[in-house]
């Protein structure tokens, strides 16, 4: 068996790779684990679990909720939410740890489930492996743990106040109110369709049109969201909105676009959150980290508004490692995972969304302005696929490619290639001065990956 967890947990076509069994074995596994790392310090644990709204995370969650009562866990379970929504609630409740079942931005046939540790952190490393060694040591049926019987069983209770109780908190954390800013949010049929415009319009904000607001079951992230973001740029345009703001399945990242329904990407919304946090004085250390894959114009951008920038590998488990281990305030993804650690513990796009939109009350400029903070550099992104993606750091002649590109690009520019962690390909980014040249080099690369990775 090889490592069930990725980047971002376990994830797989539901009912396939991600089967109802798995999800029963692996949480009566976490339940174990995480009991035998003393987070329930001798009273009976409890554990929130959430899942946005695709039609796998009802039997999923079912499953899951089967294992944790049956290893003796108590269940809080608040329906369909955010991931940010069930980390907030894990730590807000004092529970023991969270479970959300969501893959996030992949496509409706796909699921995942995401443990969280006490506090609603995401688990170590460490702590994945051991409950994975114990769902391959036990599985599903063996008799070879002890069982809980009568009253010790968990009990599960619906809790229904989650809701409002995490929409409170966006708003409290607001630095001001959104009062006089025209809204459009494109909730992409997922966890946040609710949550988003009602937080919104608590903080003062005026909805002037929502998209991807209708989940089904079926449509999630389908032509809508962060990933497609051409629905919500023409709303912009039509409605001639202050801000629009684009989220994900689960809501853990966001993405934008000013009035002219210009894309405002996660390296230039993070770059209005630094400057306006280095002025309010929150932003700890002076320092903002992203990752390897930010645009350069953002570091340039950094060094000229006088902020430090620490750059880590890609994901935003390692931006949260970085900011938890330096104490650090702000960080964040280029693909709009924002993270405001005295906020939340993990990328939250609609709180990201509402401190945009309370830095536009605030200084009364438009985005576009705001954005200009940075001037983005020509970068191409080209995702390959149907190829061996393990290979990608070991293959001499794929090597040799890149070598050859980045002596052709000097230092105007840049490459990475890397492994997709929650997905079947290899990502290859190119940066050049101009659009042309980040474009051949682009192709040259992905071609370099289809012939020796293939």
């Amino acid at each position: 068996m090889g490592r069930l967890f990725g980047t971002d947990g376990v994830r797989g076509v539901a009912n396939e790779g991600l089967t109802a069994e798995l999800a029963l074995g692996l949480s009566v596994a976490a339940a174990h684990v995480l009991g035998d790392a003393g987070a329930f310090d001798g009273h009976r644990p409890v554990a929130v679990v959430g899942r946005d709204p695709r039609a796998s995370g009802e039997f999923l969650e079912a499953a899951v909720i089967a294992g944790l009562a049956s290893a003796g866990v108590d269940v809080l379970r608040v329906g369909v939410l955010p991931t940010p929504a069930v980390a907030y609630l894990t730590g807000a409740l004092g529970a023991d740890f969270g479970v959300m079942l969501s893959a996030s931005h992949n496509a409706m046939p796909d699921n995942g489930i995401k443990f969280l540790a006490r506090g609603g952190h995401k688990l170590d490393d460490t702590i994945e492996d051991a409950i994975e060694a114990h769902y391959a040591r036990y599985g599903v049926g063996d008799e070879n743990w002890k069982r809980p019987t009568g009253a010790a069983v968990g009990r599960v209770r619906q809790y229904t106040e989650g809701f409002d109780k995490y929409v409170a908190h966006l708003v409290a954390v607001l630095p001001n109110r959104l009062d006089g800013v025209k809204v459009v949010i494109d909730g992409a049929h997922g966890a946040a369709a609710r949550v988003a415009p009602e937080a919104f319009a608590r903080a003062g904000a005026e909805v002037v049109f929502t998209l991807g607001a209708e989940p089904t079951g079926l449509n999630i992230n389908e032509g809508v969201g962060s990933t497609h973001l051409d629905k919500l740029q023409a709303a912009m345009k039509e409605h001639r909105a202050d801000l629009g703001i684009a989220l994900d399945g689960d809501a853990d990242r966001c993405l934008a676009a000013d009035a002219d329904g210009e894309e405002v990407d996660g390296d230039q919304i993070l770059a209005i959150l630094a400057v306006a946090m280095k002025e309010a004085g929150t932003l700890r250390r002076g320092t903002a980290v992203a990752t390897v894959m930010s645009n350069l114009g953002f570091k340039l951008a950094m060094e000229r508004e006088g902020i430090e920038l620490v750059q880590t590998a890609v994901g935003d488990r390692y931006v949260l490692e970085e900011m938890k281990q330096h104490g650090f305030a702000l960080g964040g993804e280029q693909s709009g995972h924002v993270i405001l650690l005295d906020h939340a513990t993990t990328g939250d796009g609609t709180l990201t969304g509402l401190m945009l939109g309370a830095r536009l009350a605030a200084t009364k400029q438009p985005l576009s302005d705001l954005a200009a903070v940075m001037t983005r550099l020509p970068q191409l992104l080209i995702n390959v696929k149907g190829v061996d993606r393990s290979r990608v750091t070991t293959c001499a002649e794929l090597a040799a490619a890149v070598k050859e590109a980045e002596e052709e690009l000097g230092s105007t520019g840049r490459v990475l290639l890397r492994p997709s962690g929650t997905e079947p390909l290899v990502r290859v980014m190119v940066e050049a001065a101009d659009q042309v040249q980040a474009k051949a080099v682009a192709e040259r690369l992905a071609e370099a990956v289809r012939t020796y990775l293939g």
